[in-house]
């Protein structure tokens, strides 16, 4: 199932070298100014002459790249720094040819405007006939295939190692050796956000990450260890989001590739036999596992997603070139018993139809892509759904997503215990009121029946039962005066009972027919009128009680909420301070390299 006997390049320029669509692979070859092209189910060794694809003259091919809306047209980067553009003839065969009549191929136009050796090709992934190219004369240019022009040229200050458009060709990512990372507003030509890079020598890699506002980098830091970074597309001067992720110690350029259907990146190494694979969420890269290999790779491909089989659940198929001039097709495949349709692993993906003309894109209009129902292809519908997809799916939420990281910290700072006090924060007062203040509040209970004492101020609980034999008790004195008050004069009484009315009222939330537990202590040969002044004047004692005893519990909740107040903003201070000494020792350790 490889394919063997390559004459693959020596050339050592940073490439993947090896492309594909699906249908056809596309290897640079060890001729000059040829590469390769080979059907993908021409597999086995391939004859000692086979057609090539011929046209640069006076150096090697660096770079190859499918249109991604036209199987049968790719183009091609070559260090004579000329762009050219290539058809594969109906009916190609790679194998299966006559050794004494081979016909090379050649291109049907030409590219011209880079002064030095071109370096990468990348076609447009949403509009038709739109090509991006970067060159050792330190730009990216975008070029109208339909009129051979460019349209737009991004000029750096260095070469550029690596650019990749993001999900609907809006924005350019790219790396250069400059060590800055800048993204790129294609329509104005004009840089979106910029900041440092990788701090390594060697050439960093860029990759977007599908839908998401976010893109990915490898490159090495300063001691040569490889290191992977998520960025935010708008804010790339704050650096990569959570920090570099460290990978290992080896010197082979990390190749990045991402699969939107399944959020998963997968990262191949040059010089190493393993592929790793993460999964992105939210910001961060989870590392799944790797595939392992005694075998190293030379280059990397994987091919567009319709072209899986979804028959055996296979996610990603990709193609690793090994220094033996053999490539290997390698299936990553989700193992799962269920043969019916998995929703979750094959969502739309590119249909491979444009959604924008050359002159629609150039006219500054931005779309989604089209994509293709995964569930059509796999039961074989002869028109497949298509739809437009999305253009800017996570722009909306980078504010939700900021916001949410706030909403976090502030229920970890709730949830998370008191941690020790430093001595540069405010040190915690009244801690013996605020002991008793808790202590109070735990041994409260919500009853209705409790008595205040005015003299303590101290909650008594009392059980229903004693309850509703006082209540029982107190209905034969209530009667009593109110025997006594008619006989009396009406102005006479009048007072006691608002008094006592409002002050019922007041202190336990009942009528005023309700007596309090003080009245039922009175004794029952009490006159009619002592007995009535000793009601009033317990229950407006023990109104007041009540009232100071909640005054006092308010002034003390309102001192710990004060204090806890404090705290919070002295930890703030603190992270704000540790933040600041952290930018400044990245600084000092900056100029130092």
């Amino acid at each position: 199932m490889c394919y063997e006997n390559l004459k693959v390049t020596i050339s050592a320029f940073d490439s993947n070298i090896v492309k594909c669509n699906g249908k056809y692979l596309s290897v640079n070859a060890n001729g000059i100014g040829a590469f390769l092209v080979i059907p993908v189910d021409e597999v086995g060794k391939a004859p000692d002459k086979v057609p090539m694809f011929r046209g640069h003259t006076g150096g090697l091919v660096l770079d190859t790249d499918f249109d991604p809306f036209h199987e049968n047209r790719l183009a091609s980067a070559g260090e004579d720094g000329k762009i050219l553009l290539w058809e594969v003839p109906p009916n190609y065969t790679f194998t299966h040819v006559d050794p004494d009549n081979i016909q090379d191929v050649t291109p049907v136009a030409s590219l011209t405007g880079h002064s030095r050796k071109v370096g990468h090709v990348v076609y447009h992934p949403v509009a038709e006939n739109v090509l991006a190219s970067s060159s050792f004369d330190y730009s990216v240019k975008l070029w109208n295939l339909d009129t051979k022009q460019c349209e737009r040229t991004l000029q750096h200050k260095d070469l550029v190692t690596s650019f990749c458009f993001n999900y609907d060709g809006s924005k350019i990512v790219t790396a250069s050796r400059d060590k800055k990372i800048r993204v790129w507003d294609v329509h104005t030509g004009k840089v979106l956000s910029e900041g440092p890079g990788h701090t390594g020598a060697k050439a960093p890699r860029v990759c977007w990450l599908g839908k998401h506002d976010r893109f990915v980098t490898t490159g090495f830091d300063r001691f040569s260890e490889r290191q992977l970074g998520v960025w935010q597309a708008d804010k790339v001067e704050d650096g990569p989001v959570g920090g570099f992720y460290s990978v290992d110690a080896s010197s082979g350029v990390l190749m990045p590739f991402f699969d939107d259907s399944t959020n998963i990146l997968f990262v191949a190494g040059k010089g190493d036999g393993n592929v790793r694979y993460y999964e992105f969420d939210k910001d961060e890269l989870y590392l799944i596992s790797e595939f392992p290999s005694t075998s190293p790779q030379r280059g990397y491909a994987i091919g567009p997603k319709r072209f899986v089989n979804m028959r055996e659940n296979e996610i990603v198929r990709a193609y690793k070139l090994h220094n033996d001039n053999i490539v290997e097709p390698i299936s990553f495949i989700v193992p799962r018993r269920s043969e019916m349709f998995q929703d979750d692993i094959y969502p739309d993906a590119p249909a491979g139809v444009p959604a924008l003309t050359a002159e629609e894109f150039f006219a500054g209009k931005t779309s989604g892509p089209v994509l293709v129902s995964m569930r059509d292809l796999y039961e074989g519908t002869e028109e497949p759904a298509t739809c437009v997809g999305e253009t800017h799916k996570v722009e909306e939420q980078k504010p939700e997503t900021v916001e949410q990281k706030d909403d976090k910290e502030e229920e970890k700072q709730k949830v998370e215990p008191v941690r020790p006090l430093s001595a540069t924060e405010p040190e915690l007062q009244n801690k013996e009121e605020v002991t008793t203040l808790l202590n109070k509040v735990n041994e409260m209970s919500e009853d209705d029946t409790q008595e205040v004492d005015a003299d303590d101020e101290e909650w008594q609980e009392v059980s229903e039962r004693e309850a509703r034999e006082k209540e029982e008790k107190a209905r034969e004195p209530e009667e009593k005066s109110k025997e006594a008050t008619e006989e009396k004069p009406e102005e006479a009484i009048e007072e006691p009972k608002e008094t006592v009315k409002e002050a019922t009222d007041e202190a336990a939330g009942k009528p005023s027919e309700v007596v309090s537990d003080k009245e039922t202590a009175a004794p029952k040969t009490i006159p009619e009128t002592a007995s009535s002044t000793s009601v009033t004047s317990s229950t407006v004692r023990a109104a007041g009680g009540l009232k100071s005893s909640m005054d006092k519990l308010h002034t003390l909740v309102a001192q710990l909420e004060s204090t806890v107040e404090q705290l919070q903003a002295a930890a703030v201070s603190k992270d704000e301070r540790l933040a600041a000494l952290e930018a400044k020792i990245d600084q000092l350790l900056a100029k130092t390299a």
